[in-house]
């Protein structure tokens, strides 16, 4: 196998740590202001930017890099809460839809400031606006690699001007 050099491990175990601690930062703050996972937000996400917000739930596991079942467990848990309903999909009667309720809107949109100030705090307000255009081109590189299909949401190109949820 071809090992790493010095210079690549100086590069890839901050990377991966910043991977395992990023997530788990961004988690907590959901969890304590909102009762939500970053998973549950991005889900929530998706379909309050989708058209009727309702995503079908195949679809809505590729946009969110989830298996069926690990979604499957997700959209139950939201569903218990009333964020949420599974509705059959008009074109396939054997698929399903996922429609955010308002009541699911509103949460996700009363828990996006929070969201968005923690994303500043651990990430973004440590770059300058150099090192930012340089993540920028940096991980749409690797996502290019790893989602060359732009099957997950987060791959997919936005415009500049587009404000995500």
């Amino acid at each position: 196998p071809r090992f790493f050099s010095n210079d690549e491990l100086a590069t890839w175990i901050p990377f991966a740590a910043l991977l395992e601690l990023l997530p788990k930062e961004l988690d907590s703050q959901l969890l304590r202001d909102s009762d939500l996972t970053h998973f549950d937000y991005f889900s929530l996400a998706m379909l309050t930017n989708a058209p009727d917000h309702r995503v079908q739930m195949k679809e809505l596991a590729s946009m969110t890099n989830a298996t069926m079942p690990r979604l499957s467990h997700v959209v139950s848990r939201l569903e218990k809460r009333g964020l949420v309903v599974r509705e059959p999909h008009a074109a396939d009667g054997r698929g399903v839809d996922v429609v955010i309720t308002p009541e699911g809107r509103r949460v996700v949109l009363q828990a996006t400031p929070g969201h968005v100030q923690a994303v500043r705090e651990a990430d973004l307000d440590a770059l300058s606006d150099e090192q930012a255009s340089q993540l920028r081109s940096i991980t749409t590189a690797v996502l290019r690699r790893l989602d060359p299909d732009g099957r997950m949401a987060a791959s997919r190109p936005r415009p500049r001007n587009e404000d995500p949820a």
